[in-house]
């Protein structure tokens, strides 16, 4: 499945823009085709997937809103700002949406850093933000996303716009994790520290085609068990190995799947780019191997985004 050829169709003027309130199909015909486009293969577990992200969704806000209401009269209580953190995210096939999560930064946090990645120990994280991240509990508004259709339980986590074109012009076949819904969580996350470089985004990408490719009912139970497990104060590391969801990205530069096949580690000869006025220098596929097999082996020292 080619996303990009999609998106060539999906061109949107300023004036429907308004329209959508923002809320529209990001142009990506300019970036050059990947050798993996067309290789890509999503599971057949992706046509009634739909069900059961709704199914558990529904239900998981039965008790997920009053925790959500606590949690917001608990951030209003402790910084100044709104309790929800609404972010333009990307999704499937190209597709923006609102994504809602709650708030851990500093009100207008970005003001003056700019659009950049979250880093460790980031100054703009609140004190009750480190914790709720901790616990993954600002996640949980994004089961309204997966009601409206926005967002899977499980899946590649979406991007802002802002990276996305630039991901997708420096590294191939970036743009095939959006060919199914992104998640709350993925096997990524699971495995791997949030971005910081381009390399460990081609690191991620590694195992977002992985689940793309071999997604199933049973896969997604054990990520779900596994995230639950995480919220019982057990460590990253010990929580997917009791649901052996570790995945091990051998020299070869092909990792092993769900189901013994291999995935091929996208490569760049890229030089210096710039995100959101941060250069970071694109590295070799061997620095990517060795920091991939460094994060699997020990516990996560920071939340998976």
């Amino acid at each position: 499945m080619s996303v990009i050829s999609n998106s060539r169709t999906a061109h949107t003027t300023n004036s429907e823009s308004a329209k959508n309130n923002d809320l529209v199909m990001i142009d990506l015909s300019y970036i050059r085709e990947s050798p993996l486009d067309n290789e890509l293969k999503p599971s057949p577990y992706f046509r009634w997937k739909r069900v059961v992200d709704f199914v558990l969704a529904a239900i998981l806000l039965v008790p997920g809103i009053p925790i959500i209401g606590l949690l917001v009269i608990l951030v209003r209580l402790t910084s100044p700002g709104p309790g929800i953190f609404r972010q333009l995210r990307v999704g499937k096939d190209g597709k923006t949406f609102r994504m809602y999560k709650i708030r851990t930064m500093t009100r207008d946090a970005e003001d003056r850093t700019g659009v950049v990645w979250a880093q460790v120990n980031d100054s703009r994280v609140t004190w009750i933000g480190r914790v709720l991240r901790k616990l993954h509990l600002d996640e949980f508004p994004q089961l309204f996303n997966v009601l409206n259709g926005e967002m899977s339980l499980i899946g590649p986590r979406p991007e802002r716009p802002e990276f996305v074109h630039v991901l997708a012009k420096e590294i191939p076949g970036y743009l095939d994790r959006l060919a199914v819904l992104p998640g709350i969580t993925g096997l990524a996350q699971i495995n791997l520290e949030p971005d910081t470089d381009l390399d460990s985004v081609r690191c991620k990408l590694v195992l977002d085609l992985d689940y793309i490719r071999n997604a199933g009912l049973l896969l997604d139970a054990r990520m779900f068990v596994c995230t639950f497990i995480r919220l019982l104060g057990f460590s990253g590391d010990c929580a997917m190995r009791i649901m052996r969801l570790h995945r091990e990205v051998p020299d070869n530069g092909s990792p092993e799947a769900a189901d013994g096949s291999s995935v091929q580690l996208p490569h760049t000869t890229a030089t210096p780019v710039s995100i959101a006025n941060r250069a970071d220098q694109v590295h070799g596929g061997q620095e990517c191997l060795a920091r991939s097999r460094a994060n699997l082996d020990t516990p996560a020292q920071t939340k998976p985004r």
